[in-house]
Formats: C-alpha cells, sequence, structure tokens
C-alpha cells in the first residue's frame, strides 16, 4: 500500500519513543509514562518525566530527524550517496562553531542559549563550501575527491574544537562526551534555541523533494525542464545545513545516522525524494532514539556517548557501501 513505509515508520518511531522515556536509572513502564502524563504520576515519576526524559528524548529526536533529512538532502543535492553530514565534514564545522559560541557565552537562558545554533550555522556553511570547491573538478565533484575533502577539513574542524576545549574547560569529561556525541542537559531550553532553525530547515527540505527528483538527470537537464538550478541548489544547501547546525549544536558530533538512514529508505522505498526526505526524516529520530537506548544500557549505571554507538553500527555500513558502489557504481 501506499501508505505502508510511513505508518511503519511511525508505528516504530512511537516505540522508540515509550523505550527512551522508559529506560534509564529508575524504569518508568508505559503504564506510568501514561499516567504521568495525564497529571495521575508519583512526585518521582513527574519529577523524572518532565525534568529528564521528556527533554532528551526530545533532543534526540530532533536531532535524528535532522541528520537523516539533510544526509538524504546532500546525497540528492551532489548525487552522490556517500554524500551526509559527518563524512564531508559538514558536522566537525557546525560543531566548531557551536564550541566557540560555548566559550564565549556562560548564559543558560533562551537568548544565550539561541547564539549557539546560529554560529554553528555560520561555520557549517563555510565548510560546505570549503569541501564543495576543494572537491570539485570542472562541473563534477568525484567522490573521492569529496570524501578526502571531507576528512581534512573536518579533521582540521576537529582538531580547533579540541584544542578550544582545552583551553576554556574546567569539565573537560563532559567537552570530551558533547565531543562524542553525547548530549548537553540544559532541559528544555536547549529544545526551544533549536526548534525554530530546524523548524524552517525541515520544512524547506520537505517542499524541496521534487526539485531533488529533477536533479538526479543532471544540471542542465533540469534547467530545460524548468528548474532554477543555481537559485534551487543554493536553497537545499543553505537548509541542510541549517537542519545539520541546529542538530549537533547541543547532541555533538553524531555519525552516519545520515549516511545509514537514507541508504536504508532508499533500498526499501526507491530513489523519489518525495517519499525519501519524509522517511529518512522519520528513521533517522528512530535509528537515534535507539543507538541513545543502547548507550544507556551497554554499560549500565554508566552511560556512553552515543556517537560512539552510531559508529560502531555505522562504519561496517560504510564500508558496505562503499564495496557495493565500486561493484555497481553511483547512482
Amino acid at each position: 500500500m501506499r501508505y505502508t513505509p510511513f505508518l511503519i515508520c511511525f508505528a516504530l518511531l512511537i516505540f522508540a519513543i515509550v523505550l527512551s522515556i522508559g529506560i534509564g536509572s529508575v524504569f518508568l513502564s508505559p503504564l506510568e509514562i501514561w499516567n504521568t502524563l495525564i497529571g495521575r504520576g508519583a512526585e518521582t515519576a513527574v519529577a523524572i518525566l518532565w525534568k529528564i526524559r521528556l527533554p532528551r528524548t526530545a533532543l534526540v529526536l530532533l536531532t535524528g530527524a535532522g541528520l537523516g533529512i539533510s544526509g538524504a538532502s546532500y546525497q540528492g543535492l551532489f548525487r552522490n550517496p556517500l554524500a551526509d553530514p559527518y563524512l564531508i565534514g559538514i558536522a566537525s564545522g557546525a560543531g566548531l562553531g557551536a564550541v566557540v559560541a560555548m566559550s564565549f557565552q556562560r548564559s543558560y537562558s533562551f537568548w544565550g542559549l539561541f547564539i549557539v545554533p546560529l554560529a554553528a550555522f555560520a561555520t557549517a556553511l563555510l565548510t560546505v563550501a570549503l569541501v564543495y570547491a576543494i572537491a570539485r573538478i570542472g562541473h563534477t565533484v568525484p567522490t573521492t575527491n569529496l570524501i578526502l575533502a571531507g576528512v581534512a577539513v573536518s579533521s582540521f574542524a576537529t582538531s580547533l574544537t579540541s584544542f578550544l576545549m582545552l583551553r576554556s574547560s574546567d569539565e573537560m569529561r563532559r567537552a570530551l562526551g558533547w565531543l562524542l556525541g553525547g548530549s548537553i542537559q540544559n532541559g528544555w531550553t536547549s529544545i526551544l534555541a533549536i526548534l525554530p532553525f530546524i523548524a524552517l530547515g525541515v520544512i524547506t527540505l520537505l517542499s524541496s523533494g521534487y526539485a531533488l527528483n529533477l536533479l538526479q538527470f543532471g544540471d542542465d537537464q533540469a534547467q530545460q525542464l524548468g528548474l532554477n538550478v543555481t537559485r534551487t541548489r543554493t536553497l537545499i544547501l543553505i537548509a541542510a545545513s541549517l537542519v545539520t547546525a541546529a542538530s549537533v549544536s547541543f547532541s555533538g558530533i553524531i555519525g552516519f545516522v545520515g549516511l545509514v538512514v537514507p541508504h536504508l529508505m532508499r533500498m526499501w522505498v526507491g530513489a523519489d525524494y518525495r517519499k525519501l526526505l519524509s522517511l529518512s526524516l522519520v528513521g533517522g529520530a528512530f535509528v537515534l532514539l535507539i543507538a541513545d537506548v543502547i548507550s544507556r544500557v551497554i554499560l549500565a549505571p554508566q552511560e556512553i556517548p552515543v556517537g560512539i554507538v552510531t559508529a560502531l553500527a555505522g562504519a561496517p555500513f560504510f564500508l558496505w557501501i562503499l564495496r557495493r558502489a565500486k561493484n555497481q557504481g553511483f547512482w
């Protein structure tokens, strides 16, 4: 059926949300969660749910959704199945901007935190422009060049980020956890700070599915079909970078979600970006929520950064994609 993939993805997302809210040092059953949400829960459950679990789940959900849809958008924009915010260095560039903003401000008010995604967005745009300029040969961007340029720029940005952390941090363990993809907990304030950026970027990307379909035929063919290629590319690039920047601002640099999820969805429903973008949005949220749950329970009561979990799962998948692309060619 036409809507079956969407229904399955939403059902899995609901399951992941309940799992994320329930699992922790104090387990909350689905019944306890429901009773707490409708105002009948115990005082302890209310405090855990509204002050700890729900803000964390919302932040992880927004981050995963943002990385999923931005990864699919970058792959369509560059016509390259290996383009994702992490591999081509945009996440690291955005992370550098976020750390710079954090090092200059100590306010945890809404406006104090609002500057973090703004700085991340600025450095994300600078990073993607730099990587694209380095990798481009004529009118093409070879895959090898894109990855190598992304790795080089990402390494440079990560080095600067680590340097800033070493200089300004008396909470080095916490900072390192953020760098590896560990959420910074600022309650609902951080969520409110990134929500406008993610919402604006996601709405723009979801409306760009048809344009991304046309871009798969090449710029000349898309232009002949009536698409303003330059304006469309610029708009999608800005929107995807905005979503990426907001996603990493408070959750840290999380790799491979933007690579793995669009590939899985493409294998399932095909390469129509009108479907692929929305499914990658929901699928990214589901995958990161499950990864976050795993990060909490695998060494409980100790918690590991979720970026480690996504890297352990995503790196073998990346190698498989690379081998598949070598044998069959990119699509």
